[in-house]
């Protein structure tokens, strides 16, 4: 079976624990509006990639998983193609290699399988509230709510990621209602929110598409890890 893959990372920091391999897969039916990859969106782009090939060089990079590393996969929308998915999930646990998957929830397919083959979710929390949500992503809320019910019967643990936006999603009252909102979320172990930044800019322009938050600064990290300790330090 082949997939559509946007990008492999192979010395990945920060999806997850230890050091791990990253495959983005391509397509996301989300169009947020501080995306950095709109080039990960479409679902015919990236390139063709099959099982058998994408696993041969995942299983050369195993010595870098051996202090709790593994395998992530992101995307665009890595629930977007869920049959490929599934499939490299199981093949990569039968070879006894942890399974991370970083996704907004905003998928297609049975969610069940797949997490019976996942050791880590980690959450793309968008938004809390439906119209906001909408705004913002110009999805329907319902996608990530099934998921989080998915997550709940298999008993995955989730770290919580969050995009901190200037005027945006940095208000009190936004932080005050996101929070009340993860402490609904199952198994949660960590939020981390993460600092808006425009380095996407260009390449929507190379895209011919204008840049949705043109004008916004970038999230100083400071004030961002500030606004993390305030109100998440329940699950840091």
């Amino acid at each position: 079976m082949t997939g559509r893959m946007h990008a492999l990372e192979s010395m990945g920091l920060v999806d997850g624990p230890g050091v791990r391999a990253v495959v983005f897969l391509q397509g996301c039916p989300l169009r947020c509006r501080y995306c950095h990859n709109p080039d990960s969106q479409c679902d015919a782009g990236g390139r063709e990639i099959g099982e058998d090939e994408l696993l041969r060089r995942l299983l050369r990079l195993r010595p870098y998983f051996a202090r709790g590393g593994g395998v992530t996969f992101s995307g665009g929308e890595p629930l977007g193609q869920p049959e490929f998915l599934l499939r490299m999930l199981r093949r990569l646990k039968r070879e006894g290699i942890h399974t991370c998957l970083d996704t907004a929830g905003a998928g297609l397919g049975d969610y069940d399988e797949i997490l019976a083959n996942t050791d880590l979710v980690l959450f793309d929390v968008k938004h809390e509230d439906p119209k906001a949500y909408r705004r913002l992503t110009g999805g329907d809320i319902a996608r990530p709510r099934a998921f989080v019910e998915a997550v709940r019967r298999a008993g995955v643990p989730m770290w919580v990621r969050h995009v901190v936006v200037p005027g945006l999603t940095d208000g009190e009252e936004h932080l005050a209602a996101l929070r009340a909102y993860i402490a609904t979320l199952p198994r949660v172990e960590r939020v981390e929110l993460l600092p808006y930044h425009s380095m996407g800019a260009e390449k929507y322009a190379a895209l011919g598409r204008p840049y949705p938050l043109a004008g916004v600064p970038d999230m100083d990290k400071a004030t961002c890890a500030a606004l993390e300790r305030r109100w998440f330090t329940t699950w840091n």
